[in-house]
């Protein structure tokens, strides 16, 4: 069912950006963004990621990203599902993800925010993204692999 307020594809500006979560065990890795100012996610718990530079592939944003947000090299990130939206300027936001449990390197801080491994069932007592529950059903799904927001009439 086609809506009409949302953007057509050809008129709209699009930003590129990956959104990685690194799983050891039962823990993910989650940043608490607390270091940028006027930022919808400021003292909210998130995973790591960014927009995509000019000439950058999905793959090499999300192993630049996550190397800037924790100090780690991930390996083998797998593409995992998209997550779609449009913003209040009419711009088409695509956010790829992607997921791993194969890293090395020294964890560490960034002034993106603090870094910590969490526990997936601990993840009630933290102040989430405002639509983290969603985005990890799509990580945890084997059978989901995208969600859209649109404006409804």
């Amino acid at each position: 069912m086609k809506n009409p307020a949302v953007f057509s594809p050809q008129e709209a500006h699009m930003i590129l950006s990956t959104l990685c979560y690194l799983q050891q065990e039962d823990q993910y890795l989650m940043l608490h963004r607390v270091k940028k100012k006027n930022d919808v996610n400021k003292d909210k718990w998130i995973g790591v990621g960014g927009k995509m530079e000019e000439g950058e592939s999905p793959q090499d944003c999300v192993l630049r990203e996550v190397k800037e947000e924790t100090g780690l090299d991930i390996e083998n990130p797998i593409l995992c599902g998209i997550k779609q939206f449009q913003t209040d300027d009419n711009c088409r936001y695509v956010v790829l993800f992607f997921k791993t449990n194969r890293f090395s390197g020294e964890l560490k801080s960034s002034d993106e925010g603090e870094v910590f491994w969490i526990p997936r069932n601990d993840f009630n007592r933290y102040s989430l993204s405002i639509d983290m529950e969603d985005m990890l059903k799509i990580f945890e799904s084997d059978n989901l692999s995208e969600f859209y927001y649109y404006i409804e009439d």
